[in-house]
């Protein structure tokens, strides 16, 4: 009797848990990343007031970078080691305190300040709080966590701009209304992350803790795949993100907030819905698809330039969106599938410090460049880049078909 009871039990812990609370496991991704954009339409309103230039402005984008790629050389072995919690709830701490940042900044310092917290914030979150969404779906559902993972991600990164853009323009207080709304929603993230149904880790404690994230040999072919594409992906986004607000202003006439969100929030939202729409295709597919797509985001982007033409920006920004989602996508299904779950936070940090070391790299050097040569000239050297880089990244892939079934 006391046998089959144990036996019962052991069966119901083993029971994955209902399909909302992976859902729900994901809300602290989004939350944070809606913190990560939200300054995107806002930045032409502190220019005006503060008093600074493109460049300094993509500066000030970097500390965002910065942040976040110092968060990613600590927080995935941290979370590997200690657990998911103990990074979590740091990181949603640091991201109330970037808003709260934002909200008074009355110089270029605080703003710089606040961005690279807020790097921070994303830094963590993008290693321990993705492998969280893993480790509540279960073994089971490894590919359904890799997409609400990554959907969660650039669904957040869109609703922030949009949120900003929307509520500086209707409501007092256009740069501060919008960052009062994020602390609630960050408040009700670190409600979430406290209930979450999940473990500390029990293995050996081996290497480092402060590390360039890295996977076991055997892993590194699948985490090379994901950067080809995720990078290319990624960095055209940051620019849209960055200087797109600038773009709209200065070449093409527009400038009101909500059109500089509603900019970012149709990228990502495009970013979100691809990912949906090609979940069932192969590893292979969904890569080469991202490359593709993000090398006609810069076609398209060098043409809106040379017309002034604000459609063509438009569908440069979807279509950018669709490839940093395509790229996204695929690196993550790759660890998920592949990594250990020991390692699978580090996977996930290594993933991020390979796209988002040229997404911060290349537009700060456009930003200087473009305040040299003229905005025109610095998005045309731009989107040659990184449409090179997205062609290559697709070679690729393609080149290792094999290996991404």
């Amino acid at each position: 009797m006391a046998t089959t009871a144990a036996a019962a039990a052991t069966a119901t812990a083993a029971e994955p848990p209902p399909r909302r609370e992976v859902w729900l496991a994901a809300w602290p991704v989004t939350a944070v990343f809606i913190l990560s954009n939200t300054a995107t339409p806002l930045y032409v309103l502190w220019q005006k007031e503060l008093g600074f230039s493109s460049g300094m402005l993509t500066v000030v984008f970097a500390c965002y970078i910065v942040g976040l790629i110092a968060a990613l050389l600590v927080a995935g072995v941290v979370s590997d080691r200690v657990g998911r919690k103990p990074v979590l709830l740091p990181a949603l701490a640091l991201g109330i305190v970037a808003s709260v940042l934002f909200a008074t900044a009355g110089s270029i310092v605080v703003l710089a300040i606040a961005r690279l917290l807020s790097g921070v914030a994303v830094g963590s979150i993008v290693s321990a709080g993705m492998a969280a969404v893993t480790d509540v779906a279960g073994p089971d559902r490894k590919r359904l966590a890799a997409l609400l993972a990554s959907t969660a991600m650039v669904l957040g990164a869109g609703l922030g701009p949009l949120l900003a853009g929307v509520l500086s323009e209707t409501l007092p207080g256009p740069t501060v209304t919008v960052f009062l709304v994020e602390i609630a929603l960050l408040a009700l993230a670190v409600l979430v992350v406290a209930r979450m149904p999940l473990r500390r880790p029990t293995g050996a404690r081996r290497g480092a803790w402060v590390r360039v994230p890295s996977v076991p040999r055997a892993n590194r072919v699948h985490l090379l795949l994901g950067i080809a594409v995720f990078a290319p992906g990624i960095t055209s986004t940051s620019f849209v993100l960055s200087l797109g607000p600038s773009l709209l202003a200065d070449l093409l006439g527009t400038t009101s907030r909500v059109v500089a969100g509603a900019t970012a929030f149709v990228m990502f939202t495009a970013a979100t819905a691809v990912q949906f729409a090609v979940r069932r295709l192969s590893v292979g597919v969904i890569l080469t698809a991202g490359a593709a797509s993000t090398t006609l985001a810069m076609a398209s982007l060098a043409l809106a330039i040379q017309l002034s033409a604000t459609p063509l920006l438009a569908l440069a920004a979807v279509l950018a969106g669709a490839g940093q989602g395509m790229g996204q996508l695929g690196g993550l299904t790759l660890i998920s599938a592949h990594v250990p779950a020991a390692r699978l936070a580090e996977a996930n940090a290594a993933l991020n410090v390979g796209g988002y070391v040229p997404a911060g790299l290349l537009p700060v050097a456009v930003g200087y460049l473009s305040d040299a040569v003229g905005l025109s000239r610095g998005t045309t050297v731009f989107s040659a880049v990184v449409a090179a880089a997205a062609l290559a990244g697709g070679a690729v892939v393609l080149a290792n078909r094999r290996t991404t079934p």
